[in-house]
């Protein structure tokens, strides 16, 4: 018998299928090796459950970088502003990634109980920032809003070890009771609970646990998307056609006292980083 379901769970060679409401432990036809394609968590997919095989993998409709998952509608982006402390190199960073991909980002801002009343002003500005320039921006504690936001959707956690991700799911079902863990006093920041990418269906949506990461590349990204992820730029006038905004007189971006100083910040990293890599790639 075949039916159509979605992975759900990876580890190792073992790929676990929902189909009908079901669970399935499958493996993969080897002929996805030979072609070098690889499964992943939230794939649509065909399965032999006889055999207790994959055999078809289904056209995806997007796929992450890091995490490695497809099919996905929504991204939830967890900062922590405090142990981990805030970082918005990397928020803006899965932002590009989210929207290169064409997935919606959510921004939740985790532990803002843990500061004062100056720190949480400093972040209420960032906050409000973010969703003038369009993006849907909570905070931890926001659960009935978030449920609204991604009902019916397929909704990845995504942020550094430590920014809350299990602790926030756990909120949401509290049946799925997922693995925490306190920050490391040695490290200064989270030590890894999550092992692999799971999806969890909640209420009337799913939603998917990544490890932490800090560390992400624009390989597949074109320096023009990286440019167009920045949407607040759009907002404002350049003279240049094709201007890419940095170190150009007359630029109507760069020095703009519109855009948070830190986003203009990281978009020029970005795109130093761009172009390091592909420079890289032609010396080899």
């Amino acid at each position: 018998m075949m039916l159509k379901g979605r992975i759900i769970n990876i580890n190792s060679s073992n790929y676990t299928v929902i189909a009908k409401d079901k669970k399935y432990v499958c493996t993969v036809r080897g002929v996805f090796r030979e072609k070098k394609v690889t499964p992943l968590v939230g794939d649509n997919v065909v399965i032999n459950v006889k055999d207790s095989q994959i055999i078809e993998i289904l056209k995806r409709k997007n796929q992450l970088q890091r995490p490695s998952v497809a099919n996905i509608d929504m991204s939830l982006i967890m900062v922590s502003v405090k142990k981990p402390n805030l970082d918005l190199l990397l928020l803006d960073k899965l932002l590009v990634h989210s929207l290169a991909s064409k997935i919606t980002p959510i921004i939740c801002f985790t532990k803002c109980d843990l500061l004062n009343d100056d720190e949480y002003e400093k972040i209420k500005e960032i906050k409000k920032y973010y969703k003038k320039i369009g993006f849907e921006v909570i905070e931890n504690t926001e659960i009935s809003y978030f449920k609204k936001l991604v009902s019916g959707k397929t909704v990845v956690c995504a942020g550094q070890t430590g920014s809350g991700k299990s602790t926030f799911i756990n909120k949401i079902d509290s049946t799925l009771d997922l693995k925490t863990a306190p920050i490391s006093k040695a490290l200064g920041r989270g030590v890894h609970t999550t092992r692999l990418n799971s999806i969890y269906k909640v209420d009337d949506f799913y939603i998917v646990d990544t490890p932490g990461f800090s560390a992400l590349d624009f390989d597949n990204i074109d320096k023009e998307v990286i440019k167009d992820c920045f949407i607040e730029f759009n907002n404002y006038t350049c003279k240049y056609t094709g201007c890419y905004h940095i170190n150009i007189d007359g630029c109507g971006i760069e020095g703009n006292k519109n855009i948070l100083p830190s986003r203009y910040k990281n978009y020029k990293r970005f795109i130093k980083e761009k172009d390091e890599s592909s420079s890289k790639f032609f010396k080899k």
